[in-house]
């Protein structure tokens, strides 16, 4: 059976493009592979944060990724700072990484943009997560459109190392997931919470109306009498997602026809969203009233995540020669 490794960023619980872009493909995959899925927060890091606050994200998401469905019976979820071997091989892989690749990186560019001291963190990030895939032998990674071009160094990287120290990992090849990338309300850039364009599946019913009263729409459409274009309009857009098929036609269809509005759009998402969410929001309410079944899934999955990284580490030290 093939191996797939993901990660995802410890943030507080996670929000519709992580669910639709990343959690729900991990559901998928359960059973089909042998999966490896980590809250990243070595990787979390590179931002600025309050120390105080990191444990209990890392245990929000923990219960939010198990009430939606990642069963630890069959993948292995654990916290990425609790296998230190991903920092000791992302210090190896970097020793056969071109600063060039690196600074080429559009992530880098655009995250380089925002702040004003940049971090070498920030920098060397696609190459601690070409150490979390390759710990675990990984073949496939699910990823999105802007994951891509990480992968694709990921596979260079490895091509490197396996040519200056011999065939040591096998390249990783993505998986596509169904939807590639998921904008933020104001439907121009990715969904972040630190950009303050997301929307969370823990909000509540009227934070998630109240946020989604300000969505970006059809910016042709200036009144409700002009005819829509659910084809291009963000809200429509994420109809597909929470409603059936056949209410998803009639949406857009009152769309086109000018006998529904942006408004009515917007208040038929909203619904639809708080409805889907309310069985993960009660099982992750569940999960986080007993913050002891939390670490003990956390703490075994380290536990079986440490055995393959530490066998990993054996064949690459004696690749490298050390003593």
């Amino acid at each position: 059976m093939e191996t797939v490794f993901s990660a995802i960023q410890p943030t507080g619980g996670f929000h519709i493009g992580n669910f639709l872009g990343a959690v729900q493909s991990w559901v998928d995959l359960l059973g089909k592979y042998r999966c490896f899925y980590s809250i990243v927060d070595l990787h979390a890091l590179t931002q600025d944060y309050e120390p105080k606050d990191m444990a209990p994200r890392v245990e929000e998401m923990a219960a939010e990724l198990l009430a939606a469905g990642v069963d630890p019976d069959k993948c292995t979820l654990f916290v990425q700072s609790h296998v230190h071997e991903h920092a000791e091989l992302e210090w190896i892989l970097n020793c056969v990484t071109p600063y060039g690749d690196l600074t080429r990186m559009t992530q880098f560019k655009d995250k380089s943009e925002r702040v004003e001291v940049v971090n070498a963190g920030i920098l060397n990030y696609p190459v601690l997560m070409a150490a979390d895939i390759l710990l675990y032998r990984a073949t496939r990674v699910p990823v999105g459109v802007d994951q891509v071009q990480h992968l694709e160094l990921a596979r260079e990287i490895t091509r490197r190392f396996n040519g200056r120290f011999g065939e040591t990992f096998a390249e990783p090849m993505p998986i596509h997931t169904k939807a590639l990338k998921i904008l933020g309300l104001d439907g121009k850039q990715k969904m972040s919470k630190s950009l303050g364009n997301a929307l969370q599946v823990s909000d509540a019913p009227d934070v998630i109306r109240k946020k989604l009263q300000n969505a970006f729409t059809d910016p042709t459409r200036l009144r409700k009498t002009d005819p829509g274009h659910p084809e291009s309009c963000y809200v429509c857009g994420l109809q597909g997602y929470f409603a059936s098929p056949e209410e998803t036609a009639r949406l857009h269809e009152g769309c086109r026809s000018a006998t529904a509005g942006c408004v009515d759009s917007k208040r038929a998402l909203a619904e639809n969203v708080i409805r889907y969410f309310e069985p993960l929001r009660e099982k992750s309410a569940e999960l986080r009233a007993h913050p002891e079944k939390i670490r003990q899934i956390l703490g075994d999955g380290a536990q079986t995540a440490r055995k393959v990284a530490q066998e990993t580490m054996r064949t690459v030290r004696e690749k490298l020669g050390l003593y």
